[in-house]
Order: C-alpha cells, then sequence, then structure tokens
C-alpha cells in the first residue's frame, strides 16, 4: 500500500505531479474536506488556515492562532490517511512527519523561480512579475518558518527526502515515472516492522489531539508513546488530578488498550514550600 509524500511549492508543479500520481497508481489524495475537518475543530474557516499557511494572515490573526492545535490535528489528518495506505500527501508537512516510516517515500518537487513566477503570472492572468515573485517569496517564506518551528529543520534541505526532481527540466510524466520507480524499489515495501510504526504514530497522534480536545487537559503538554495499543505518558503535570485526568482521556481513545502513567508531579523548592508553611 504505497504512501507518498511530496513537498508543496508554489508553481513548482506539485499539484499536477500529485494528480497524475494518483490517477496512475490508482491512489487517494489529501482533499479539501481534511482541512475542513481540522477548521471545523479549530471553529475557524478554512481560509484563515490557507492565509495563516501561505504568509498573508494579518498581524491580529498571527498573534491569536492557536498554531499547536493546527500542528496536532492536522499531524492526525495526515497519520491516518497514511496508515490507511495507497494514499498520495502533499504539504502540512507530511514529508517531515512521514520521514521516519521506512516505506513512505518522500519527494520534493521544485523548480526555478523564474519558472514559479511565470506560472503564477499565467495563474493569475497578471503581467505583473515583480507581484508574482513577491507572493511566491512571501509563500516561501511562510512555509520554511512553519518547517523549522514545527520541526527544526531547513526547509528544501536535500537529506529530508529521497528524491528531489527538478520541473524545470522534467515533465509531470517523467516526475511520475521517477517516484514511482521509487516505489517499486524493495528498499520501500512495506514489511510488518513499518506498517506497526506508522501506526504506532498514528495512534499517539490521535491521544495528543485527545488530550487537546478536551477542556481539562487541553493545555498539559506531555509526551506521548505508543505501541501495539500500550501507550506511555511521559511529562511533568501540575497534580494528582491532571496526572489521572490525562490518563483517563488517553485511555478513552480509540485504539489504545492500557495506559502506562510515567508522568511526574511538579514539585516545589523546599524554599518556596517553608515560605508558604509560614
Amino acid at each position: 500500500m504505497p504512501v507518498i509524500a511530496l513537498t508543496q511549492e508554489m508553481g513548482s508543479l506539485a499539484k499536477d505531479v500529485s494528480l497524475r500520481l494518483a490517477e496512475t497508481l490508482g491512489l487517494e489524495v489529501m482533499r479539501h474536506e481534511t482541512i475542513e475537518r481540522v477548521a471545523d475543530r479549530m471553529q475557524v474557516p478554512t481560509s484563515f488556515i490557507g492565509r495563516l499557511r501561505d504568509g498573508k494572515a494579518g498581524f491580529v490573526e498571527r498573534l491569536t492562532a492557536d498554531r499547536r492545535s493546527l500542528a496536532l490535528y492536522t499531524a492526525e489528518e495526515l497519520f491516518a490517511l497514511a496508515d490507511r495506505g495507497n494514499v498520495v500527501l502533499r504539504g502540512w508537512g507530511a514529508t517531515c512527519l512521514l520521514r521516519p516510516v521506512p516505506h513512505v517515500v518522500c519527494v520534493r518537487i521544485t523548480r526555478s523561480m523564474k519558472k514559479r513566477v511565470e506560472w503564477l503570472m499565467a495563474h493569475l492572468e497578471t503581467d505583473d512579475a515583480e507581484f508574482a515573485e513577491a507572493e511566491i517569496r512571501r509563500s516561501d517564506d511562510a512555509h520554511a518558518a512553519r518547517m523549522h518551528a514545527q520541526f527544526g529543520v531547513t526547509w528544501g534541505d536535500p537529506v529530508l527526502y529521497d528524491l528531489v526532481l527538478n520541473t524545470d527540466r522534467l515533465s509531470v510524466d517523467s516526475c511520475v515515472a521517477q517516484i514511482r520507480a521509487l516505489v517499486e524499489r524493495p528498499e520501500f515495501a512495506e514489511t510488518p516492522v513499518s506498517r506497526a510504526l506508522l501506526a504506532n504514530m498514528a495512534l499517539a497522534a490521535r491521544v495528543k489531539s485527545a488530550l487537546k480536545d478536551n477542556e481539562a487537559t487541553g493545555d498539559i503538554r506531555v509526551t506521548v508513546e505508543a505501541d501495539q495499543g500500550k501507550v506511555r505518558l511521559s511529562g511533568i503535570v501540575l497534580d494528582a488530578q491532571e496526572h489521572a485526568l490525562t490518563q483517563e482521556v488517553a485511555s478513552r481513545v480509540d485504539g489504545v488498550s492500557d495506559v502506562d502513567n510515567a508522568l511526574r508531579l511538579m514539585t516545589v523548592p523546599r524554599r518556596f514550600a517553608s515560605a508558604k508553611q509560614t
């Protein structure tokens, strides 16, 4: 069940490649409905998410944006799609999120700025090259900042990808042929181990989202690890109530069979405890 993760770079023809891949290999693609579900959970318009991702959000929007929820919910959606398999995922950090899974093919589709500007000018039916280039650079800067903030990586670093394709020199069909050849290589064959790893990552993502969704645990930040239905929680919580609530919420997530609660309670330094008593 192939899983292919592509970058999303304005004017690179990555969208064309993803659609042709899906058509050629009979794969599903990440559709707008996925983003609508994320927007519904965040209780914001889908247009707001688009502005935030493309660097077009205003100052107040950037200041008030719940970036943590956006990251958690999109990760859950991506992992769920990848866990089902037979899918092409473009953008949304898919190449970084799924990079640890051996059978996932991670590809960067890129193109020269000149060609990207020409593409956007044609797309917008404008002859203003300066405006088109500014739009592309704004989009690039927003993507680069988000990838660095969320994953600590440099956007475009070739080490992050299994394959880098330049559509200045390659047609969409040639890109599809190259990706298909890589998908069929034994290095990217799905194995029980790689399948289990992806399932574990998907379960951990569901637990993190469930904790965020719950009013009592929404602000609690803990580490979640999953292994064949068993979930381990680690980190520091404020008190015994948070300790118990976090375990309770995690235990109710579909697919969780057992919770190892390794959370530690926050301790008050002795000098402050003594002062409080006096």
